[in-house]
């Protein structure tokens, strides 16, 4: 099990990671990404997905058509740790 953010720390996500956002109770991550058609949305997913089994951390998502909402939690923690803001890192790394 992995350790919490602190307050200080989920607050000073939004300085690293500017397009994320930390949901209201604080215990999440998201960002919705849009693109040109599904199949450029599928192909991030793909990707996405490639860097969450090298994490072993899996994301909460949907798509739809042109857009992927991803929500990212450490549920065995009950929250935001170290891990989500390492994917949402990688994960914003994919994007030119």
């Amino acid at each position: 099990m992995r350790t919490l953010l602190t307050d200080d720390e989920r607050a000073a996500l939004g300085e690293h990671l500017p397009l994320w956002h930390v949901a209201e109770d604080g215990k999440a991550l998201q960002r919705v990404f849009r693109f040109r058609d599904f199949s450029e949305a599928w192909g991030f997913m793909n990707r996405v997905a490639l860097l969450a089994e090298k994490l072993d951390h899996h994301p909460d998502w949907s798509n739809v058509w042109n857009q992927v909402a991803i929500v990212l939690s450490t549920h065995d923690s009950g929250g935001l740790t170290s891990l989500d803001r390492t994917l949402a890192e990688a994960i914003d790394g994919l994007l030119p």
